[in-house]
């Protein structure tokens, strides 16, 4: 957060409805989760003066808004609903309604040095198709418990048809190819990055880790010096990297496999160790897509810089 303030408005975003909220001067308004109710919503923005935009994470219902938005020319800041529980907490704020969310989130958005790019729509299409690929996999892990034999075809079917969906756009298609020429990295795991990793190649590697979940934090206060952890992220992306990097690191890429070694050998746990492993997969696969070269076997130390 910074210390300017600045004039900002904050949406509370529901399946239905949007209440918004501004800062320094409380106006209100509540306007409709709909085309109609985008336009009302940007025009009376307009009016009071407003060019940043604060709006929390709400499950995809403040997608199509912050699209809207963008394309009526507002700077939107993407909040995630933890960043503004720290925010009211710090501002001691215990009275909780939607319009009060909003006056926080307008408040917050004003202190934010955040930014949210505008939204791919075509990434918003194929991550709503990845959901359907992953609700068929839970729904099958569930049906093999009380199966002997059960057949993976449709999964399969699904894939494919979501890869030559994607390859069709021929910068995703450049994407895809150079995640996936990471040893370890197969076709489920790099269409997941793709579409719910947008900002691979725009950012550090720092902050790649942070998207994830997997950057390490310290827990030190005093003289205690606890373990470090990790925390928040992206839920998907992490799961999808944890399963590639599982055999990555025992078989697939030398380069994890030495790792992986190097930290149990000095006493790390396997899930620690593995938890490395996933943090350099999702570097590798951040580097590969800022410099636009594929990875490459033959001198894997250079792959590991950002």
């Amino acid at each position: 957060m910074t210390e300017i303030s600045m004039k900002a408005a904050g949406i509370d975003t529901g399946k239905i409805w949007l209440d918004v909220a501004t800062y320094p001067v409380s106006d209100k308004q509540k306007v409709p989760n709909n085309a109609d109710g985008w336009q009302t919503l940007a025009d009376w923005l307009e009016r009071q003066g407003i060019g940043r935009v604060g709006i929390e994470a709400s499950g995809g219902y403040e997608r199509d808004v912050i699209a809207y938005l963008h394309q009526r020319g507002f700077e939107v800041v993407l909040l995630q609903p933890r960043q503004v529980r720290a925010f009211g907490l710090y501002k001691l704020r215990r009275a909780k309604n939607d319009q009060l969310d909003a006056a926080l989130i307008a408040e917050c958005a004003a202190r934010s040095d955040a930014r949210c790019h505008a939204p791919d729509s075509r990434l918003i299409a194929f991550g709503e198709w990845l959901l359907f690929i992953e609700q068929i996999e839970a729904d099958i892990a569930c049906l093999k418990t009380r199966r002997e034999r059960f057949t993976d075809r449709r999964i399969l079917e699904e894939i494919a048809l979501l890869q030559a969906a994607v390859r069709e756009h021929d910068d995703l298609a450049r994407k895809l190819d150079l995640i996936e020429s990471i040893d370890g990295i197969g076709i489920r795991t790099a269409l997941t990055l793709v579409i719910l990793m947008p900002e691979l190649g725009r950012v550090d590697r720092e902050e790649i880790a942070a998207l994830t979940g997997v950057a390490p934090y310290d827990d030190q206060s005093g003289k205690r010096e606890g373990e470090r952890h990790i925390a928040g992220g992206r839920a998907r992306v992490r799961r999808a990297l944890f399963n590639a990097a599982l055999p990555a690191s025992q078989r697939w890429n030398e380069t994890l496999v030495e790792l992986y070694d190097r930290l149990t050998a000095k006493g790390k746990s396997h899930k620690a160790a593995l938890i490395a492993c996933v943090r350099k997969l999702i570097i590798f696969a951040n580097t590969v897509v800022k410099r636009q070269t594929p990875w490459t076997k033959s001198a894997p130390q250079q792959n590991s810089c950002a």
